[in-house]
Order: structure tokens, then sequence, then C-alpha cells
């Protein structure tokens, strides 16, 4: 597909993010890695430079694009469904935006990482044959590249929070079910420059690493109460936090609010694809602060005004499960379902 596209307006405010290095981060880089734990402590958000993976990610548009072409019979073959399944085809319209049941315009393509290493057994579901074709070519490399990246950021945060060497990385094993997911997304120009394509929420899982070629993406910065775009920069993705790492570190690692809306400017009449792959936590693994194994956590949840926040009690697979389903059409009856479709965002931030 094209990645010619107007550029991004320059009087459009945006929200600065730090750039990280990833091959400093590789190499240890001690100013580097200060700099990645700043930006997780604080907004939960950064861009990633030197990650390489643009070839497989150029493939991977193709894939979303290609996918969003076929005919609609054929892709809902594989849809989700309303039971809280986060893999498959999601149709535009199949989830609200908002409490009032507002139907979002967004389509997109979940590969499980649990197909995608498996293949050409299939571990979690089928998928479209635009998925299949490319399994091999790019899909696997792709999800491969990016559990590499999302690896070796995590072991960051492992150490940064004094746990014991490794102890995040066993709550995300290769060898385990989890909702790690491959995830091309399509929307399409929004006539109503004001509309959400994509509602505000924090990640469901640990770690994001989005790409997209388009504006649309913003955030709603802590203390403030207007969201801002973050610019899309070519070469950098765009890395954010998820809700299990805020759990696990007791709040000290942030995941913050955000939302796609039309691009700006000239941008806001193109069709709007971007790519994500989302780290999660194995299905088993109970959601809790690590105050067992470290004294900076246990400190944090100690001084936390609810410290009830950091010890859900429930599963990885539960909080994503629950999080899914109430977002689904199908399910809103009532204003409990939007609420209950929340994540950390919907509880008070410690400072």
């Amino acid at each position: 597909m094209s990645t010619e596209h107007p550029p991004f307006p320059e009087d459009v405010p945006i929200h600065p993010l730090l750039v990280i290095d990833y091959e400093l981060i590789k190499a240890g880089n001690k100013h580097e890695i200060e700099r990645l734990w700043t930006a997780g402590t604080t907004l939960g958000f950064w861009y990633l430079k030197n990650h390489g993976v643009d070839e497989e990610v150029n493939g991977m548009f193709d894939v979303g694009a290609q996918t969003v072409l076929l005919p609609f019979e054929e892709k809902m073959k594989y849809e989700q469904g309303d039971e809280g399944m986060s893999f498959g085809y999601k149709a535009a319209g199949a989830n609200v935006v908002d409490a009032s049941g507002t139907k979002d315009i967004t389509q997109f393509i979940n590969i499980a990482t649990d197909d995608a290493l498996a293949w050409p057994v299939q571990a979690r579901r089928s998928y479209p044959s635009t998925v299949n074709a490319r399994m091999i070519s790019t899909i696997i490399p792709f999800v491969e590249k990016s559990l590499a990246v999302n690896s070796t950021l995590i072991d960051v945060f492992d150490a940064k929070l004094g746990l014991p060497t490794g102890t995040l990385s066993k709550l995300h094993p290769k060898t385990e079910f989890s909702g790690s997911t491959t995830r091309c997304i399509y929307s399409p120009p929004i006539l109503d420059r004001q509309a959400t394509a994509i509602s505000a929420h924090t990640d469901f899982g640990s770690l994001s690493f989005l790409h997209n070629r388009l504006g649309g993406l913003q955030v709603l910065v802590p203390g403030t109460e207007e969201w801002q775009y973050v610019k899309p920069l070519p070469g950098h993705a765009i890395c954010n936090l998820g809700d299990a790492m805020v759990i696990f570190s007791g709040g000290i690692l942030r995941s913050n609010l955000h939302r796609v809306v039309n691009p700006p400017g000239a941008q806001g009449s193109l069709d709007r694809y971007s790519l994500v792959y989302f780290t999660r936590p194995a299905d088993s693994i109970v959601l809790r602060a690590l105050t067992d194994e470290s004294p900076l956590i246990a400190d944090a949840v100690t001084h936390a005004s609810d410290p009830k926040r950091f010890q859900p009690g429930v599963t990885a697979l539960e909080w994503l499960t629950r999080r899914v389903k109430n977002r689904r059409v199908a399910n809103q009856k009532g204003l409990g379902a939007w609420l209950n479709s929340g994540g950390t965002e919907h509880t008070t931030s410690d400072s």
C-alpha cells in the first residue's frame, strides 16, 4: 500500500514524547535506560527508534489493507463474537465508544501470537486467507521481532523495579497461552471531525508497540483536561505501557489514557491504517502487585491512596475478557457494561 500522504500539520498542538534509542537500550547504555525509566514512570508513552522492524511493519500494513478489502461475508466468518475473545476480526460498529452506546467505525484483525508461533498448527482460532497467505513471510517475522523488542524493554523495567532477574519475563512465557496479539486496524475518514474512532482507554496488557503513518492518536496528560495529538515520526514506533505493568509495579509504572480521532488537517480525508503488537501476561497469571519480590514496589503500595487497586484478584485472561466483552454493542445493557469495560484509567492515580 502507498506510504505517500500529506504531512502532519505544523499548527496542531502536540504532546512531545521522549525518543528512546533501542540500540542503546540493547547495549545497556545507562543514560538511555534512565530516560526509558522516566518515560515509563511519567506518561507511560515514548517513541522508539532503531527498533529494526520497519520491513516487517510495511508488510503488515499490506496484510491489514488486504484483509479490509475482503467481502464482508468472508470477514464475518472470523468475527470475534460477543463473549470476550480478543482474536479474529472485529467489524465496524461491533463496539461502543462511549457510555451512550455510540458505535465505533473501526475494523481490525487480531492475530494471536499463539497461532503465529504454532503455525501451521491452529492454536487458538482460524483466520482469513489474507492472513494465512502471509503468515510465514510477514506475520511470524513481525511477531518474533516485536516479541524481542518488547521483552528487552520489559527486562529494563524488571531491573529498575528491583525485581529478581527475569521476574517479569516469567509472567510472559512463550510456552503458555496469552492474550498477546498483532492487530491491524483500519479507520475510514470521519465526516464529523470531533467523532472518535477508538474510545478513550488504557491498554489491557503489559507493553504495546505501535506503528502509524497518519495522526489521530491522542493522549490525555495527567493534570490536564485537553487531549493532545501524538505526532507520528517516520521510522519511529510509539510504545506505551498497559494496565498489567501498572498493577505489577504497584503504580510506579503508568498506563495513560489515549484515544484515536480523525487525523488533523489534510490527513483527515484519508483512510487510516495502523499496526500494533500487544504483549500481555500469560492467561493464568493472577494480576497483583509484586510486593513480595521488590521492596520498592512494596513501599509504593504501602503509600498508595488505594492499595486495593493493585490486587484486582483476577487472572490476565479474566481481566482481558471482561474489558473486551463489555465494549461490545451486544452487551450494552445500561451503564454498567460500559463501566466494566474500563481498566486502571477508572481509578485514582497516585502521584
